[in-house]
């Protein structure tokens, strides 16, 4: 499989950042189109599955009043605001690089293997592979082996849990046959920290994740640290903060 991203790609997480970000919601079409004109090379999406087996995004298991999203109907998650993976994806030029997050839910070890989340998504997938670059991350590894099975096309990325330490991550996607392994920047270190006894040096890490074959990524990184892992060499960033991650990886290259 060809190499995924141009190094340093940026990013933008759930499209321009998470929460809002100048009046943009995350995982709305203002917030793709936001992150489409301040330089992100990639969009991050959240997908879930409703009720009725629709796919929305949506980063959280449930609204902020508590109801989760899986037992909604898509008719109630429109009401409430979330946007359909058909109007998300339509909403994504089509030179900005896709990046599925997808969320699973416990119903998927239980349900028939049509209504999981990733037998909805395959579909989708495959043809947005056929137009644009596009690459799948989730927490969950029989996720990633069947997107792996489903669509062979589409490279996965292993993302351990949230400060899971890049000792497991790395060899873990190479276990699962990923591509890409995505780590949280708080695993790997921050520059406003003291070092960690046992944590291995930024530049180390990055390199081995290239000697085992892998493109690394890290979520979420402000401009500080996301040119100091573009500096180390890592292919890619997920950021909150698109034009500013722009203009530091800009500067650090100059």
């Amino acid at each position: 499989m060809s190499r995924v991203f141009e190094a340093t790609d940026v990013i933008g997480h759930r499209g321009a950042g998470r929460g809002v970000v100048d009046g943009a919601r995350e995982n709305t079409v203002a917030s793709f189109d936001l992150a489409a004109r301040t330089g992100a090379d990639w969009i991050e999406i959240d997908v879930r599955r409703t009720r009725d087996d629709a796919l929305v995004l949506y980063h959280n298991a449930a609204l902020d009043d508590g109801r989760a999203v899986v037992d909604l109907t898509q008719r109630e998650c429109e009401e409430a605001g979330l946007v359909g993976l058909e109007e998300g994806l339509s909403a994504i030029p089509d030179h900005i690089g896709l990046d599925v997050d997808v969320k699973t839910v416990m119903e998927d070890a239980v349900d028939a293997p049509a209504r999981r989340t990733v037998s909805l998504l395959l579909p989708h997938l495959r043809r947005e592979s056929e137009r644009r670059r596009v690459f799948v991350c989730s927490f969950d590894p029989g996720l990633l082996l069947a997107v792996r099975e489903g669509a062979p096309g589409v490279p996965t990325a292993w993302m351990p849990y949230v400060r899971n330490p890049a000792d497991s991550a790395i060899p873990g996607a190479v276990g699962l046959g990923c591509p890409i392994v995505a780590v949280d920047a708080r695993a790997l270190g921050l520059s406003d920290e003291e070092p960690r006894p046992g944590r291995r040096p930024l530049e180390y890490t990055v390199e081995t994740a290239h000697r085992a074959g892998l493109e690394i990524m890290s979520w979420c990184p402000d401009p500080v640290d996301a040119a100091r892992f573009a500096a180390a060499g890592m292919d890619a960033v997920v950021v909150d903060d698109v034009p500013g991650v722009v203009t530091a990886l800009k500067e650090s290259r100059a």
